[in-house]
């Protein structure tokens, strides 16, 4: 599959052939939307969290008496429909994380890939060269790459000029190729990828689609 592939200033670019792994039909979709599903359910913290009845302060002694007072019965000034009392039925602390196993990761994570390079949001970059580190050149580099939407740039590392040229910069994140997932792939507008992180990439996809 050809993907597009730019000089380190993105002032020029080609076309390249790599061994992206390519699909058929709906091979792989499944996967792909159960692994984005885990991924952020395991990013859920689950520490939300009410007192029931049983944990507020106070209401150890009957409001008033049963009868006679003309007002409502009541046996504590802990039930939930007093003001301070407990919560009925509320949120409490839990485990939202899901298991998926590495075969179905893998298939997720080329059928991602394979998605995104054919619709054209993978853009190749030599190498991320930005010297001297300013946002300005780094900023300049990319509109040329990717003008408008959310970017994800990848490398394996990162440079430590590369980050201080383009962490301030609103619509681009980081991430390491080896840490690349299915979710990373799928939720940004334009993906730049150095040759290095490439087939670092590659290697993985292909691997996971035998």
């Amino acid at each position: 599959m050809k993907l597009t592939v730019f000089s380190p200033d993105a002032s020029t670019s080609s076309e390249k052939e790599f061994s992206v792994p390519e699909f058929e039909g709906s091979k792989g979709l499944q996967a792909l939307k159960e692994v984005i599903v885990a991924i952020n359910a395991n990013n859920r913290q689950g520490t939300r969290s009410t007192k029931t009845r049983g944990e507020v302060s106070g209401g150890g002694k009957k409001p008033w008496r049963q009868k006679g007072t003309g007002r409502a019965r009541h046996g504590s000034t802990r039930s939930p429909i007093w003001v301070g009392g407990g919560v009925a039925h509320g949120p409490r602390p839990q485990d939202f994380s899901k298991k998926i196993n590495s075969k179905v990761k893998a298939l997720a994570f080329s059928r991602a890939l394979f998605d995104r390079a054919v619709a054209g949001e993978i853009a190749v970059i030599e190498e991320f060269v930005t010297t001297p580190a300013k946002t300005k050149v780094a900023s300049e580099i990319i509109n040329r790459i990717a003008p408008k939407g959310r970017v994800l740039l990848v490398d394996a590392p990162f440079a430590e000029t590369t980050v201080l040229a383009a962490r301030n910069l609103a619509r681009v994140s980081f991430q390491e190729a080896a840490k690349l997932n299915a979710h990373d792939l799928a939720q940004y507008t334009k993906i730049v990828v150095s040759a290095k992180a490439l087939d670092a990439i590659l290697a993985r996809a292909n691997g996971g689609n035998n």
